[in-house]
């Protein structure tokens, strides 16, 4: 095998990077990297230099040309036993420096054992040398990158820990307004999970409201100061309100509807499914 010379690069052939906004890191996937190639490292990365899996240097905004270890070959031991090749085989990774934005949703429940989906977004970025050499030496690599996806599987179980540890002690209707506690307990879990791969967190946001569309209706209607029973109440209204139904004021206040000039019935004793205004 011939000694060429090459730039490493994560640009390809026309200028466009692989280091894209779902990427934390790109292993360069060539085996024929020698003595004397250049590491072309971007602004918004760093690269570690891996040879037969020790980390030979960590590198910043720059060319570089790479270099053997100081461990002289003689030329007839090269030529016998590799053929004339270096036998050091070089791993350029890639990490990204600039800031990434992650999200991941899951299920918690309240003190009284409704369900409620939350969602965490947040941004994390890797900040110094020491922080790109803590990523490749803890977070594996499945294929050719590290994604923003496989780092939210890794932190997914640490905010859903976080999460719960408030939500399952608080009832539903106050769930919002400890929101901000919540906030900064998976703020600081995750913060501290993140630390191990070399990764710090920036912005946080969490968003938590009930499984249940019709259930995050009345909750709602219940916030504006109604009763519980006045928000069912107005729920049914407003859906019936939807299907143009003239009954649906009624329902609202809990008022007697009369059908067809008979009786004088409360609707808010008749079961809604199926509920149809009548002509007279």
């Amino acid at each position: 095998m011939a000694i060429t010379r090459q730039v490493i690069t994560t640009l390809d052939r026309n200028g466009i990077s692989f280091m894209t906004p779902e990427v934390i890191a790109f292993k360069v996937p060539d085996e024929n990297i020698v003595t004397g190639s250049l590491l072309t490292v971007e602004t918004n990365e760093f690269a570690v230099l891996k040879s037969r899996g020790a980390v030979l240097a960590v590198y910043e905004t720059g060319q570089y040309p790479i270099q053997t270890p100081d461990i002289p070959i003689l030329g007839s031991f090269v030529q016998g036993f590799f053929g004339g090749a270096s036998p050091w085989l070089y791993e350029p990774i890639y990490v990204a420096r600039a800031k990434l934005l992650a999200k991941t949703t899951g299920i918690a429940t309240s003190r009284e054992m409704a369900e409620l989906v939350y969602q965490v977004d947040f941004y994390i970025h890797v900040d110094s040398k020491e922080d790109a050499l803590a990523l490749v030496t803890h977070m594996p690599f499945a294929g050719q990158t590290i994604l923003v996806s496989e780092l939210v599987q890794y932190a997914g179980p640490v905010i859903e820990q976080a999460v719960n540890q408030v939500i399952q002690v608080t009832p539903l209707e106050s769930v919002n307004e400890r929101i901000h506690e919540i906030s900064d307990l998976v703020k600081e879990h995750l913060s501290s999970f993140l630390k191990i791969y070399g990764l710090h967190l920036n912005d946080l946001k969490v968003l938590v409201h009930p499984k249940d569309e019709r259930m995050r209706e009345i909750v709602s209607l219940k916030a504006l100061g109604l009763s519980a029973l006045d928000a069912v109440r107005m729920y049914a209204a407003l859906k019936m309100t939807e299907q143009g139904l003239v009954s649906a004021p009624n329902i609202a206040i809990g008022a007697p509807f009369t059908i067809g000039g008979g009786a004088l019935t409360s609707l808010s004793t008749l079961p809604l499914d199926g509920l149809t205004d009548r002509p007279a």
